[in-house]
């Protein structure tokens, strides 16, 4: 029996070796996608947690994101309703300031093949500046703020974050429109996707 091109095309991104020499832990692609996932998450990369565990937001970071799609983690979980696929699929490194940028690589080489496998993908969320820029190219507004601010304009095809970082706390204490606005908008659209 041949390999379905679902499982080839997969396999080719978990065996990704691209950019070996520049990733300091290796390459460990980390991502969960299915031909039956409802709504997308565009991530950046994954930190060193998610790299050691091989889980996609497996983290502090993840909690955050479960909490703001008020979904428990078996649900979070289930390919066939949420496929996650971050911008960089390796742990880049780190940097003064935190974790390196996505390595530039990745997105063009595999998102457009891993999209085609999951054509009932209702809704795809853009998590954090990262993937902004990289699907909302001159779309975005003026800054990340805005540009999540401004959700409603992307809609129905994305839905644009604020990466759920613990880094990103004070930003959520000044801009508190996010949690009383975005965040129950956002739940809305998941469950009438999902449920």
């Amino acid at each position: 029996m041949n390999p379905s091109p679902n499982s080839e095309i997969i396999h080719q991104v978990k065996s990704c070796r691209i950019c070996e020499g520049k990733l300091p832990l290796g390459p460990r692609p980390v991502f969960s996608v299915d031909p039956k996932s409802k709504i997308l998450i565009i991530g950046q990369a994954p930190g060193t947690k998610v790299h050691a565990s091989g889980i996609p937001w497996n983290d502090p970071s993840g909690e955050e994101l479960r909490r703001w799609l008020r979904v428990d983690r078996e649900t979070f979980y289930r390919p066939e309703l949420f496929g996650i696929m971050p911008k960089g699929f390796c742990y880049p490194g780190r940097g003064k300031g935190g974790d390196l940028p996505p390595m530039a690589e990745c997105a063009p080489t595999w998102h457009g093949q891993l999209r085609r496998l999951m054509p009932e993908i209702q809704l795809t969320l853009l998590v954090g500046s990262y993937a902004h820029a990289y699907y909302l190219e001159d779309r975005r507004k003026k800054n990340l703020t805005e540009t999540v601010r401004a959700f409603g304009e992307y809609l129905p095809e994305f839905f644009p974050l604020v990466h759920p970082s613990p880094r990103n706390r004070l930003w959520m204490r000044r801009n508190p429109w996010f949690e009383e606005r975005v965040i129950p908008e956002l739940q809305d659209l998941i469950h009438r996707f999902l449920f």
